[in-house]
């Protein structure tokens, strides 16, 4: 009977995981898939009944049809019990009508728009959703979460220097409040009340589980010590090809060998041992531009970008990535560096789409777990990160998380 239980207790367990939904990164062919809105590439937390879109290129160019799903999901990202008419005014499985073909670009693409709400499909409940395109054979061609929020309580925030000695100058404190006045009384915060952190609007480094540390009067306070500290980081590098046929101050050269272009990139220098050097980056943002086009969207084309890492003193048995939002931080295996023995170099070539872009190095261990503490360039205080505070509430007769308000901050204004 106990091997039963055992048994029983492990195919559950099983079961609630499988349910999980996790980011999928696309295809090859599939590229610059990103969240937009007012034309500007941003991260997919938006206010409940705003408009934004989802926009991608496939490298086939050949018009091919696509589909979108979407999926209403708890805190955890387990897909919710409720019916899709609950959530959504309209219906979803619609083929993406929005869809022009590369104009004058060496890489034939075509460019795909989806717009939310649309026609079709209206978002009524706020929440965490995850967005899936499919291909006409209705396989999954990609997954990429998206947050919907309103506006029921505020969120006060603030950067503070990390309060434990030994990180005071590699980490960010985040201190901050849940304001609610007199409108909201909750049922048993402690466990109904939830909070998100983010850096950058990055879900993969994301901070979870932090309960209230205390209350006064209606107000939940956040004053953590340890729970609510990020690795500080660098700023992230980048390049401009926004004119693909020249070098610049980031560029080394260029050419068209293999019948588009070929972007080299001069060799960066691991930071960790070197102070930090103050610049201005997009925390990680992309911009995509083109010299003297009209159309950027269409006319601005892809580039292999070769991409070099001096790295001495990065662990061997650890891997290191090219990441951005240009590739929603990606771990596959196309965005690897491989370790060429003859320069004692990290080198990759990545298709890019022309433009401005930021990117970073990062390290994953051996088990597949983000390094941050060893980062390539270091962790330091002064660096500059956007961060949010995205806070959820289930009451007991509730049926799904709403995500009741958002906080955001910058670490430019960061005190002790």
């Amino acid at each position: 009977m106990k091997s039963i239980a055992v048994l029983l207790i492990s195919f559950f367990c099983l079961t609630l995981a499988a349910q999980v939904q996790t980011e999928i990164a696309p295809p090859y062919n599939i590229k610059t898939a990103s969240f937009v809105q007012n034309n500007q590439n941003v991260a997919p937390i938006f206010r409940l009944g705003e408009q934004f879109e989802f926009q991608f290129d496939d490298l086939f160019g050949n018009e091919a049809d696509y589909y979108y799903e979407i999926t209403h999901c708890d805190y955890n990202w387990v897909p919710t019990d409720i019916p899709k008419s609950e959530y959504l005014s309209g219906f979803d499985s619609q083929k993406i009508q929005e869809y022009v073909n590369s104009f004058n670009t060496l890489q034939i693409f075509t460019h795909y728009r989806l717009s939310i709400p649309n026609n079709y499909t209206k978002i009524l409940l706020s929440g965490n959703y995850v967005l899936t395109i499919l291909n006409s054979d209705k396989e999954v061609v990609l997954k990429r979460y998206f947050i919907l929020h309103e506006n029921f309580v505020s969120v006060p925030l603030k950067i503070r220097k990390a309060r434990t000695v030994k990180n005071i100058y590699t980490k960010h404190n985040l201190d901050f409040e849940i304001k609610t006045g007199d409108q909201i009384l909750f049922q048993n915060p402690m466990q109904n009340l939830k909070v998100l952190l983010l850096q950058n609007g990055k879900f993969n480094t994301a901070i979870k589980n932090v309960p209230p540390q205390y209350t006064v009067s209606n107000n939940f306070v956040y004053k953590y010590d340890q729970e609510t500290q990020f690795w500080a980081g660098n700023e992230f590098l980048n390049f401009d090809s926004k004119d693909l046929k020249n070098a610049n101050n980031y560029v080394s050269f260029v050419n068209s060998d293999n019948d588009i272009y070929n972007t080299h990139l001069y060799t960066n220098n691991d930071k960790t041992n070197f102070p930090y050097t103050n610049y201005s980056d997009l925390n990680g943002n992309f911009s995509i531009r083109k010299l003297d086009g009209e159309n950027n969207t269409i006319e601005a084309d892809y580039s292999w970008v070769y991409f070099s890492l001096s790295a001495p003193l990065a662990n061997p048995s650890s891997s290191i990535y090219i990441v951005g939002m240009f590739n929603n931080y990606s771990l596959a295996p196309e965005y690897k560096m491989d370790f060429n023995s003859k320069n004692g170099l990290y080198e990759k070539a990545i298709l890019i789409k022309q433009g401005f872009t930021n990117y970073q190095y990062l390290t994953v261990n051996n088990k597949g777990i983000i390094d941050q503490e060893h980062a390539i360039d270091g962790n330091f205080y002064q660096t500059e990160n956007e961060y949010t505070v995205l806070v959820y509430y289930k009451g007991s007769s509730d049926r799904y998380e709403k995500v009741i308000g958002r906080g955001t901050a910058n670490s430019l204004n960061i005190t002790n």
